[in-house]
């Protein structure tokens, strides 16, 4: 059997990898580390396969329990655990730095004394900053990092962190930058499900400024299949840019939103752009396609709609998370474990 240890791993992307992992990978033995913040879900795992699957709350800036929980000599370490959402970071950067930082820090640390065998980043486009929106530039594995937001600036960080601990210590590591997800399970404060959720109440959808921030899309179960291309055939200290080339403006993204649940444009409505808010994200794939011989497989029409049918069947999900009721789920489920 293979062992991993999965950070973040009962969050939105964590927890599709590692069901996508179980699923594909039947020698596969995951411990998973997720201190469940309000984005983290223990529904989102309920499943899962328990008897290779093991649980484990805990802070990835823990150094104790980080030691405690990562298993000797495991195969990978797939570092998700973070703060994300970037209005959030433009609040208070604390936690983000915290978190995305140190948190890598502590997780090499343990990496190195483990003797685990390779650590994969989990890292996000928004390290290379914005794009013009007239021009046909894209994001290389070669574009300089040039965060624009506490958030972008926490993970860039956190590269350079990994970047250092592969050039001092040798430690055996690749990269992963991707585009905006989607799916299911999705914490409705991103842009996807909070227009699926207020507009299925016909509540307004607040869209930042003109709606013409493009964004590029990838279906969450592509994102996690490239992750796992990267570990298994990437090259040791390089970073892989993880794409669907699926160039959206958000307002066309909220606008297909309505029409597929037949809601008026006019819950529409344009709120005040956030500060430093990014222009265009765009990114070339080729690195990952032809030397990882990965691609994305579902096409943004089908994804879309069949996110936006989970939403529509799993309203005691999506209730549950606005309410926080997941943390009295834990409790429940795992409470004097």
């Amino acid at each position: 059997m293979k062992t991993y240890f999965v950070t973040g791993g009962a969050g939105f992307i964590g927890s599709a990898f590692v069901k996508q992992v179980l699923d594909r990978k039947p020698d596969a033995t995951i411990v998973n580390y997720d201190a469940l913040t309000y984005a983290g879900n223990l529904a989102n795992l309920e499943d899962v396969d328990s008897d290779r699957h093991q649980f484990i709350r805990g802070d990835i800036c823990d150094r104790a329990a980080v030691m405690a929980a990562m298993p000797e000599g495991c195969d990978a370490v797939f570092n998700f655990a973070a703060e994300s959402h970037v209005d959030r970071s433009i609040e208070s950067a604390d936690e983000f730095l915290r978190t995305n930082v140190i948190g890598t820090q502590v997780l090499i640390d343990a990496a190195r004394t483990k003797g685990v065998r390779r650590f994969v980043q989990v890292s996000t486009d928004e390290v290379m900053g914005s794009l013009a929106d007239d021009t046909n530039d894209y994001f290389t594995e070669d574009s300089l990092l040039q965060p624009n937001s506490p958030y972008a600036a926490s993970k860039a960080a956190a590269e350079f962190v990994v970047r250092a601990a592969r050039e001092t210590h040798g430690v055996d590591a690749v990269i992963t930058r991707c585009g905006n997800n989607y799916g299911p399970r999705q914490f409705p404060e991103k842009l996807i499900p909070l227009m699926i959720a207020n507009a299925f109440n016909d509540e307004p959808l607040p869209v930042y400024g003109d709606g013409r921030n493009v964004r590029d899309w990838i279906y969450v179960g592509d994102h996690c299949a490239g992750i796992w291309a990267a570990f298994e055939r990437g090259i040791d200290g390089k970073a892989y840019n993880i794409g669907a080339r699926n160039e959206q403006f958000n307002i066309d993204v909220v606008t297909s939103i309505l029409d597929a649940l037949g809601k008026p444009h006019s819950l529409i409505k344009y709120v005040t752009d956030r500060p430093g808010h990014d222009r265009r994200y765009a990114i070339d794939p080729t690195l990952a396609e032809t030397e990882l011989g990965w691609k994305p497989m579902v096409t943004w029409e089908d994804g879309l709609r069949s996110t936006i049918d989970w939403y529509l069947n799993n309203s005691d999900w999506v209730n549950n998370v606005r309410n926080g009721e997941y943390q009295e789920y834990y409790a429940k489920m795992y409470g004097g474990r």
